[in-house]
């Protein structure tokens, strides 16, 4: 197991974080023309067919009598309608917090083995949990291939998930590199070493297991 803190190679490669970036920030403009457009256009609109008059609002107006009160003024009742320009710009708010989300999930994610406890960031918080003493699944990403042999479990696993015992705060640990198809074999070796030490034997099983298959991930990387 490692002594010192080790950074995985987890994340996207330089290409990727580039084309990710890209379709963020283009995704969250289309999501601020979206909202800023209706503003601007019922603007233009009221500016182009108003009624002409003198008057900004009924507050400028409201020591005239009722019948010398310009029509626009008079049917809305006292006050400025604003239309369904703003409303319909809300739509445009999903797209803005989609590209927010896109550039922060490529840039920030990272994940670090300090001994046993693994420390994952995501786009918007960071998760840390003892890999020694937490329960480890296979994550759903994994599948079968010809020649696998049967102590890997002819499968391939993309992600592991460690919960805590106590908290049950869960962290799905991704096992792909940067631009790689997998993480580097001592990477793997780390992450199956932290697994089970200090576990006792004959308890466990699913933990040991995925480490098992780390080891032979890390042993024959092509077979996987």
């Amino acid at each position: 197991m490692t002594k010192q803190e080790l950074r995985l190679s987890v994340g996207a490669s330089p290409g990727q974080r580039t084309v990710a970036v890209v379709t963020g920030v283009l995704v969250g403009a289309v999501g601020v023309a979206s909202v800023a457009l209706p503003l601007i256009a019922g603007g233009l609109l009221r500016r182009l067919t108003g009624p002409g008059d003198t008057f900004a609002s009924y507050e400028e107006a409201r020591d005239l009598p009722p019948g010398l009160l310009p029509p626009g003024l008079r049917d809305a009742g006292g006050g400025d309608q604003a239309g369904p320009g703003p409303f319909i710009g809300l739509c445009g708010l999903p797209f803005v917090l989609l590209g927010v989300y896109l550039v922060l999930r490529v840039l920030r994610t990272a994940a670090w083995l300090d001994g046993s406890r693994v420390r994952v960031r995501g786009a918007f918080r960071t998760r840390t949990v003892d890999l020694a003493t937490a329960r480890i699944d296979a994550g759903p990403e994994s599948y079968r291939e010809a020649g696998d042999d049967a102590s890997a479990g002819g499968r391939r696993v993309r992600t592991i998930i460690a919960t805590d015992q106590e908290s049950t705060r869960r962290v799905t640990i991704p096992l792909r590199g940067m631009g790689l198809d997998s993480l580097p074999p001592s990477e793997l070796r780390a992450l199956a070493d932290a697994m089970t030490t200090g576990r006792v034997d004959g308890r466990d099983g699913d933990a040991r297991a995925v480490a098992a298959h780390l080891h032979h991930l890390a042993e024959h990387p092509s077979s996987g």
